[in-house]
Parts: structure tokens; sequence; C-alpha cells
């Protein structure tokens, strides 16, 4: 999230488990269990336009192709919301 947006959020805003990174845009990672043992991520972005990122790993995918993988999906997401229109 954006310092701006973290100043004005009180501690108790975010789960104790949640990690929150300093980031030019506001955004929020969700993963969940999906079908035959694979996990399902979303990257969704906090904005009056609802826009979000999803992909499902594989459960066999180690844990450094999943995170070069939503690296990649921050950078797409970076792109779209700071982009001129």
């Amino acid at each position: 999230m954006t310092p701006e947006t973290r100043a004005l959020l009180e501690p108790s805003t975010s789960p104790d488990e949640a990690r929150q990174e300093e980031a030019p845009i506001d955004a929020m990672w969700f993963s969940r269990p999906s079908h035959d043992g694979r996990e399902a991520w979303e990257l969704r972005l906090l904005a009056e336009q609802p826009y979000a990122l999803f992909e499902t790993f594989e459960k066999d995918e180690t844990e450094e192709q999943r995170e070069e993988m939503r690296r990649e999906m921050e950078n797409r997401m970076r792109e779209r919301v700071m982009s001129p229109e």
C-alpha cells in the first residue's frame, strides 16, 4: 500500500498474519485452496474502480516459481493503474 494509506490505517485494521509492504498502489493479496490440490491467488486493487488479477498454481510448482509469478502480477497491476489513459 502507499505510505499515505498506511498512515490512515490503525494497527488493528489488518490481521496479525498480514504483511504490509510499501508500494506505489493500494492492493491486497488473497489466496485460497483450489481444486485438484492447486492454490488460487488474487491481487485486488483497492479503488473505486474494481480490478483484480487472478492466477492458479499447480501443487508441484516451487515457491520460487510462485513468487516470480506474483511479482509479475504486481508489475502488471502497477502498469495498469499508473499508465496514463
